[in-house]
């Protein structure tokens, strides 16, 4: 995006690709898909250490909507919203599609793109920088954009490589942490569960406040996924990285809430609890909660002791999911922390510590949920790094 951006004013561009074919995370989101962009985007879903104000203030130089009409005017990349997530695809439902044309719209604008290069270093020299790639190759330019990502997925070519080039120029920086990754389990207590997937809400807190995540869950044989794990997957990932004490997390099973369980737990009649408990929740995890609350599933519910329907609620809307680790930067779909939001200026993204350097995407320090929030973020701030770039070069070829 910071290419497409910066081309568009007429100045000329290099983007240099490590991979030989580029975007293969946008290849590999959505499923294959590629979810372009959520339908609502809230700032508050954001999680930073940096400040919220300054988060608002970059995404607020792009907003969702101009966003979409970007995509889907510009790049004439027609979305569909999917009603039930609120997220927005290609209507082609193919992420090689916005891969490709986003490829074509650098070339379009009169931009150059070199693949198979490793850069390894940018080095500020008088008038500009030096970009030192591998192979001993050096390139001379008026202004750099680092948006070489994170740590996450890194087949796809993310190896933090412009996190330790940030830092080596000084910049401030957030410690590094795999976010929205899969929680484990050792021993995985839950594996005979593997496979089965439900609607559910799960709580914890993050910065001493209370935080929720509802969606999807996925039991695995190494312990737990699905939209709601990942959203929360940072709180137990940073109390493990912190040495503080376990982040306790809460889920309730499906959609109903404790009063709702309550009442079906106390009516009267000779329906068995497996049978009340299955209408609402795959039949092995019910068969599952049953056992560990020590009920008979072929008891009537009227015959229900009130400590044993006390215990199974528990179990059912507040059940503390027993994690003891995470899968880490391989299955991470962000990089939780970064480059300080207050070493960046909120229009342009470039450094404050180093004229004509800027930085986007996740690389700084922020991300959102699931469901397009972190491509929104990336095309937000490669945009602005893109036209600061631009500027700037500009502006220096005029002092020149």
């Amino acid at each position: 995006m910071a290419a497409i951006a910066a081309a568009s004013t007429g100045v000329p561009v290099l983007l240099l690709e490590r991979t030989r074919d580029g975007g293969r995370k946008i290849l590999i989101s959505g499923g294959g898909r590629c979810n372009i962009l959520p339908s609502v985007l809230k700032h508050g879903q954001f999680v930073t250490d940096s400040s919220a104000n300054q988060l608002r203030k970059i995404l607020a130089g792009w907003p969702l909507e101009q966003q979409r009409h970007f995509f889907e005017h510009e790049l004439d990349l027609p979305l569909e919203l999917e009603e039930e997530s609120g997220k927005l695809f290609p209507k082609s439902n193919r992420a090689r599609d916005v891969r490709d044309r986003l490829m074509s719209a650098v070339r379009e604008r009169g931009g150059q793109i070199r693949f198979a290069a490793l850069v390894r270093d940018v080095v500020p020299m008088r008038g500009g920088w030096s970009v030192q790639l591998d192979g001993a190759d050096q390139i001379g330019a008026a202004a750099i954009v680092l948006a070489t990502g994170g740590l996450s997925v890194p087949t796809t070519g993310s190896d933090g490589t412009g996190l330790t080039i940030a830092r080596r120029l000084h910049h401030d920086m957030h410690p590094l942490y795999p976010a929205l990754t899969p929680l484990t389990a050792e021993p995985a207590v839950h594996s005979a569960l593997a496979g089965i997937s439900l609607t559910v809400s799960i709580e914890g807190k993050r910065q001493g406040k209370s935080v929720s995540a509802t969606g999807g869950f996925l039991f695995t044989h190494r312990g737990y996924s699905g939209p709601s794990v990942l959203d929360v997957s940072d709180l137990a990932v940073r109390s493990r990285q912190n040495g503080a004490v376990r982040e306790e997390l809460r889920v309730r099973w499906g959609t109903m809430d404790r009063a709702a369980w309550d009442t079906r737990l106390q009516a009267r009649g000779a329906r068995t609890v497996l049978t009340v408990v299955r209408e609402q929740l795959p039949a092995r995890l019910a068969e599952a909660l049953l056992d560990e609350a020590g009920v008979e599933p072929a008891r009537p519910v009227s015959q229900l002791l009130r400590g044993e329907r006390l215990v199974l609620l528990d179990l059912l809307t507040s059940y503390a999911l027993p994690w003891t680790g995470d899968e880490g930067y391989r299955k991470a779909e962000v990089t939780g922390g970064g480059v300080a939001l207050s070493e960046v200026h909120a229009a342009t993204m470039q450094s404050r510590r180093h004229p004509g350097l800027f930085l986007c995407g996740e690389m700084l320090d922020a991300f959102g949920p699931i469901g397009g929030y972190n491509f929104a973020w990336a095309w937000a701030t490669g945009r602005a790094a893109g036209l600061g770039a631009a500027r700037y070069t500009a502006g220096a070829s005029g002092a020149a």
